[in-house]
């Protein structure tokens, strides 16, 4: 199995099986995505203590790489600090977009690898609007509060 293939794999096994889907009870912050162009719909859960991410979880419907982007996100940013959160989605951001690299920490690198299997939308920029829907709901939601921000990736 090739490289390409594997990520697939991974693509596919989280689109179909999310992780961390559901929604929060009783989050401290949420905002909700949505992305006219495809119709993807995501709402992100966060439960802050401090700047520590207690919990994070979504729910809402979209594409395969929206939905595993969305879970794979959740997966690693519980636990992590909100610096530890923007420093990812920045790494990220710049792969999937094919900007200037951002360099990692040490200690945050087997996490941003996690979201590698996601970087090969970067040939196809339409697609790119569905792997960061979920992170931009995540920032919203960071700087909303308990509010109800809509984040609209057109």
């Amino acid at each position: 199995m090739d490289l390409r293939e594997l990520y697939q794999d991974i693509i596919l096994d989280h689109g179909r099986h999310p992780r961390n889907f559901h929604a929060m009870d009783k989050p401290s912050h949420f905002a909700q995505g949505h992305n006219p162009l495809c119709g993807d719909k995501v709402t992100v859960y966060l439960q802050l203590a401090g700047e520590r991410i207690d919990d994070v979880s979504f729910e809402g419907r979209g594409c395969a790489i929206s939905t595993a982007s969305a879970s794979l996100m959740t997966e690693i940013l519980k636990g992590k600090t909100l610096a530890e959160a923007e420093i990812l989605f920045g790494a990220f951001h710049a792969k999937v977009t094919g900007g200037k690299p951002i360099a990692v920490p040490p200690e945050l690198e087997d996490d941003g690898e996690r979201l590698d299997p996601l970087t090969g939308v970067k040939t196809f920029p339409a697609r790119v609007k569905c792997a960061t829907l979920a992170w931009h709901a995540f920032e919203a939601a960071v700087q909303g509060g308990g509010v109800t921000p809509i984040v609209r990736t057109e």
